[in-house]
C-alpha cells in the first residue's frame, strides 16, 4: 500500500526572519513511517522543517515542508501520482497565520526584518489553510486518520471535538490525546472507540494491524 504519512511542525512568518510554529518534534510521525515501511509499504513521510526529532526515517519517500500551504501544495502533487491507500495525518499545523504586523499607533510594517527599535508591536492573525479540509478531496478513496490534541476540557470534551473533526473533514478516524485526555491515545471512529493505544510505541502496532486488515 502506498501511505502519505505528514509529522512534526508547520510554520507562518512574522517577517523574513521571525516565524510562529508549534512545539512538535515529529518523532511520532517518524515511528509510524518506519513501521509501515518495514511492514513492506511505500511510505511518503513529509515532516516540518522545525521538526527536532533526529532518528533516522526509513520512508521511501522523504519530503520537508514549511508553511500550511507549502504543505498543501506537496499532497497535492502526491494525489496527482494516484493509488494513495491511506494518510495519517499527525503534523501539529498552525492555527493562525500573520496578516499584518503594525505599531501601536497602527501603523503597518512591511520591513524584511521588522526592528527591535520599532516599539511596542502588534500582531494580527487570521486563520491558516485548514489542510485536513483538503485530504478527501485529495484522497478519494483512501482510510483517512487525522489527529486532535487538546490541553483543555475534559476527556469527553476532547472525544467530542475528535469527532466531530471526523464528520466535518469525512475522515475515517481520528486519534485523540493531550493533557484533556490523559495518558496514551484514543482511535475514535465516528461513533465508537476503536482503541486506546498507552503509548507511542502501540500505536505504531495498532497502525500497523489496521492497515494490514488484521
Amino acid at each position: 500500500m502506498r501511505i502519505v504519512i505528514t509529522c512534526g511542525p508547520s510554520y507562518e512568518p512574522v517577517d523574513e526572519v521571525r516565524r510562529l510554529t508549534n512545539f512538535s518534534t515529529g518523532e511520532l510521525g517518524v515511528l509510524l513511517a518506519n513501521r509501515l515501511t518495514a511492514d513492506g509499504h511505500e511510505v511518503f513521510c513529509l515532516k516540518g522543517e522545525a521538526a527536532t526529532y533526529a532518528g533516522a526515517c526509513n520512508a521511501r519517500h522523504q519530503l520537508a515542508f514549511s508553511t500550511n500551504d507549502d504543505l498543501v501544495a506537496q499532497l497535492q502533487r502526491i494525489a496527482a501520482q494516484g493509488n494513495i491507500g491511506a494518510v495519517l495525518h499527525c503534523a501539529a499545523l498552525c492555527d493562525f497565520k500573520v496578516k499584518r504586523v503594525q505599531t501601536a499607533d497602527g501603523e503597518a510594517l512591511t520591513e524584511r526584518k521588522v526592528s527591535s527599535r520599532a516599539g511596542d508591536l502588534v500582531i494580527l492573525l487570521e486563520p491558516a489553510s485548514k489542510v485536513i479540509s483538503h485530504l478527501r478531496e485529495f484522497f478519494p478513496a483512501a482510510r483517512i486518520i487525522g489527529w486532535k490534541y487538546e490541553l483543555d476540557g475534559t476527556r469527553e470534551d476532547a472525544l467530542a471535538k475528535g469527532q466531530k473533526q471526523i464528520r466535518e473533514n469525512h475522515t475515517d478516524l481520528c486519534i485523540v490525546n493531550g493533557r484533556a485526555f490523559g495518558s496514551g491515545f484514543m482511535v475514535s471512529a465516528a461513533e465508537a472507540t476503536l482503541a486506546e493505544p498507552a503509548d507511542k510505541k502501540a500505536l505504531t502496532e495498532w497502525a500497523s494491524a489496521w492497515l494490514s486488515g488484521k
